[in-house]
């Protein structure tokens, strides 16, 4: 893999006519640091948000020695790459049974999640009886802190969970209960509501927990998006698990994935054709930025040409290169307006869920991946001296 200091240096030195990623390996081992330093228990990292092995390896080297895997194609994955000491959990409610044997038979997952009796009979069997399982059952929340939601698919509902808390505590070595806030949480409010839920489904059952999986959902750095430091979130967590009536040795979980990831990697583009106030640009809906696209996500974007531009901001928007009128990123995205066909982009934050979203629709596929040792255009991790790479950067984008 190529090294280069910027997206600059890529796009002076290579020309890229495909798509390039530029990665930051010391961007990924400075986030898995900040978790296990400051998180106030274990930190899973999300593998569905980027499975990249090169991006695994990097989070290992920082710290992260859990995995949560939700299939078992991510199982197989973080075992090749990292071996057996890596500890790996099946946080997806709904799995194949056949999933579950392999996963507990041959790789040696003791820890699963289940929103229902159906699942918790079909893990009992799939283990044949197993008495050494961590089962979690996920409560469901709200997600309404949160740009995504994830408060519909998912978990039980407080009134039917003390059933199945029951049901599962007569089976599992270790009871625990996991949640998920939903996607990029803006305030520490919603890890404190969504505990009070456990509290409530906690007395409602009267049993004894050993595990509180607080899910997901840490935010990070995009246009318009800029959330309070983590620490005030670890905080709100750590205050919370403190006060509910759980074992004096109960442990407490989360499962990061887009803040462990979105500060790893970028998207260097080129620009094949402008039309008024569209930029037509060879990455788009069925490649990197499918959230872009389908979900409306705002990332910064900054024109990389090796004289900086002196003409004013103007907003675009792109179109991707495959013939589909749904391959379509209205942003806004603010560049110069002097902007043209053969400029290269780079497109930042996009570490997380960027290249787990890339398809090779139409025939357009990703191109080189190319490391480079500049900062990330945001970040929730850098000192506050360093203005130029925080989140007061991000609100100028």
């Amino acid at each position: 893999m190529h090294t280069h200091h910027s997206a600059l240096g890529v796009a002076a030195t290579l020309r890229p006519v495909q798509p390039v990623t530029l990665v930051r390996p010391h961007a990924a081992r400075r986030a898995a640091r900040f978790f296990v330093e400051k998180f106030p228990g274990t930190s899973m990292y999300a593998v569905k948000a980027n499975p990249s092995p090169e991006l695994l390896r990097e989070l290992w080297a920082g710290g992260i020695t859990h995995y949560d895997v939700a299939s078992i194609a991510e199982v197989r994955l973080v075992r090749q790459t990292l071996g057996d000491a890596a500890t790996l959990c099946f946080m997806h409610p709904v799995k194949a049974e056949e999933a579950i044997a392999e996963a507990y038979l041959d790789h040696g997952v003791r820890t699963f999640s289940l929103d229902s009796r159906e699942e918790l009979d079909k893990i009992v069997r799939a283990t044949n009886g197993a008495t050494d399982l961590t089962l979690c059952v996920r409560l469901r929340v709200s997600s309404d802190y949160s740009k995504l939601s994830l408060a519909s698919k998912f978990g039980v509902g407080v009134d039917e969970a003390p059933a199945l808390l029951l049901a599962t505590r007569q089976v599992a070595d270790a009871l625990g209960i996991c949640f998920h806030v939903g996607s990029q949480a803006m305030t520490p409010h919603a890890y404190g509501n969504a505990l009070e839920r456990v509290r409530a489904a906690i007395v409602a059952a009267a049993v004894t927990v050993d595990v509180v999986d607080v899910g997901g959902g840490f935010p990070s750095v995009y246009p318009g998006m800029e959330p309070t430091d983590l620490e005030h979130y670890f905080d709100t967590i750590h205050r919370g698990f403190e006060s509910l009536p759980i074992s004096y040795s109960a442990e407490l979980w989360a499962e990061p994935g887009r803040a462990l990831c979105a500060e790893y990697s970028s998207v260097l583009v080129r620009v094949e054709k402008r039309r008024d106030d569209v930029l037509y640009i060879n990455d788009g809906a069925y490649g990197s930025l499918f959230d872009a696209a389908h979900v409306a996500w705002r990332f910064p974007v900054k024109l990389v040409r090796e004289k900086e531009s002196a003409a004013r901001p103007l907003n675009f928007s792109f179109y991707g290169p495959t013939c589909d009128d749904m391959d379509h990123m209205a942003g806004p995205f603010a560049l110069p307006a002097d902007v043209q066909a053969g400029d290269y982009i780079e497109v930042g934050m996009l570490g997380a869920y960027g290249a787990a979203m890339r398809t090779g629709f139409n025939g357009f596929t990703a191109g080189d991946t190319v490391t480079v040792t500049d900062e990330p255009m945001a970040s929730l991790y850098m000192p506050a001296e360093q203005p130029s790479t925080v989140v007061e950067i991000a609100r100028k984008l």
